[in-house]
């Protein structure tokens, strides 16, 4: 069992507490890391190394170009560990190492590359004044970020928050979830291996309800980038108003698929598949409300459930499987919480519904058929392998049902029909749209959603403006000085 510490101002650290908690693989339900447990002390020092860092450090003087340089160094440095770092991903929270070795790590690296690249691009404009001034903004780093990262993808969801801050000019304070800490304790190993300067990463491991409040709400923290359920984004939210600080949230989701009777049918069933149980459906941005046309529910339902019940689930770090374990046993008694919610409202159980016979948090992957709208399985995220399937009637339908949900994250569309995707993607309220594909993610494309799905954008050139801030900056060029006094 390997032990980890905190990691703070360059630091390798137990907890000032000198507590400790277990990482439990999900895979076996047995421990495989003890990892130090941070207390509001501990973040407290980790805020001050970042401070330091950002104002004094090495890396408030390095010039934008040698910090992009530095950052892509790193990157290579995670291509030639992408192994190890996909293993210890899957044993922490039960990813397929497949999807961590194929998807997740190249998706991580690429993150940082991109923002690698972007680093000495960070500029501001020139703006037309009369000739007797000069006007023109700065773009700078607002300071000191607060991250506080969810447990399904923690390298990918670290990078996403990490990469830009840094290229930016920023410092970082990183709070990941207590399931999921090892992998992200790892990847500061080589980011101090590339020379980062101490205190420009630190890593506070903790419960939420301490490390993540008084990092939301520390006064010397100079914004919160935040992942999770809606519920805690709510806190957070409530915690970041005592000092102010912007907050950028991406939350949870009810996504819409809508498959179209005009749908190449066994693309959708595919699309729909890869939707809902894509890491163990455990995805902000899932396909778990399944909208299918009246006219091909049945053929497409027959066919959805025959290649359901073909998904091979087991040990993570197997090859061959598709869909591995919850990430805790809490997740699982969730996710079976619902799915009697569900058979008590009337919803048909299709196939799964139950636990895997396997040691570890395993559950099968699971479909509900004629579920309609306002059915408790269809309204709140369940964060599992578990679909509901919804029919409609024609577009205007599809589109009155599919908005009707708190939550506005993402969406997909099943159709030939070029002209009815338009239709949809402009009337559909999410911050992301897929057409005859689902679950697509890429460096350079936004990524956010609408309503109680949060706000800001990460990834693309968009997410810099939310670790910068505009300085606007005059210049009096009249040969005799403005004097409003006279004399």
């Amino acid at each position: 069992m390997k032990k980890y510490q905190l990691f703070i101002g360059g630091k390798w650290t137990d907890s000032l507490s000198g507590e400790t908690f277990e990482t439990i693989n999900p895979g076996t339900g047995e421990v495989h890391a003890l990892v130090s447990q941070g207390g509001e002390e501990d973040l407290n020092h980790a805020v001050k190394a970042a401070r330091k860092a950002f104002e004094s450090g090495p890396w408030a003087t390095m010039s934008p170009s040698d910090r992009g340089r530095l950052l892509y160094k790193a990157a290579q440095k995670m291509w030639v560990n992408s192994d190890f770092l996909a293993e210890v991903e899957s044993k922490d929270n039960g990813l397929p190492i497949n999807e961590t070795k194929h998807i997740a790590l190249p998706s991580t690296i690429d993150v940082l590359e991109f923002y690698a690249g972007l680093a000495n691009k960070v500029q501001g404009d020139t703006l037309a004044s009369p000739h007797n001034r000069f006007n023109y903004t700065l773009k700078e780093p607002l300071g000191v970020i607060g991250a506080i990262v969810p447990w399904n993808f923690p390298l990918m969801l670290t990078m996403w928050k990490l990469a830009p801050a840094l290229a930016a000019g920023n410092t970082i304070v990183i709070k990941p979830a207590k399931e999921t800490s090892t992998s992200i304790l790892e990847l500061a190993k080589l980011f101090q291996e590339v020379g980062i300067p101490d205190g420009v990463i630190n890593i506070v491991p903790g419960p939420g309800s301490t490390v993540g409040s008084a990092l939301a709400s520390h006064p010397d923290v100079d914004k919160i980038a935040f992942t999770g359920s809606t519920d805690t984004g709510r806190l957070i939210m409530q915690a970041a108003t005592k000092n102010l600080k912007p907050v950028s949230l991406e939350l949870g989701g009810k996504s819409p698929n809508i498959v179209f009777d005009d749908a190449t049918l066994e693309d959708a069933v595919n699309g729909a598949m890869f939707g809902i149980y894509f890491a163990q459906g455990q995805v902000c941005a899932s396909g778990s409300r399944l909208f299918v046309q009246e006219s091909i529910y049945d053929k497409f339902m027959d066919l959805f459930a025959s290649k359901v019940q073909s998904i091979r689930v087991g040990n993570p770090l197997e090859v061959t499987t598709q869909m591995g374990p919850q990430v805790s046993a809490q997740q699982l008694k969730t996710i079976e919480k619902y799915v009697a919610v569900g058979l008590e409202e009337g919803a048909e159980l299709v196939t799964g519904g139950q636990r895997g016979n396997k040691n570890g948090y395993y559950f099968t992957p699971t479909i509900f058929g004629d579920v309609t709208n306002e059915m408790t399985i269809a309204r709140e995220e369940i964060f599992g392998p578990v679909v509901s399937v919804i029919r409609f009637k024609d577009e205007e339908d599809a589109l009155r049902q599919a908005n009707d949900t708190i939550y506005g994250l993402a969406s997909g569309i099943w159709t030939n029909d070029l002209k009815r995707a338009h239709r949809m993607a402009r009337g559909i309220q999410a911050g992301t749209v897929y057409v005859n594909t689902y679950s697509m993610l890429d460096s350079t494309t936004p990524f956010g959603g609408m309503k109680q799905s949060g706000f800001g954008r990460e990834l693309g050139v968009q997410a810099m403006d939310m670790y910068t801030h505009s300085k606007s900056v005059w210049i009096d060029l009249a040969e005799k000085g403005l004097n409003w006094y006279g004399g």
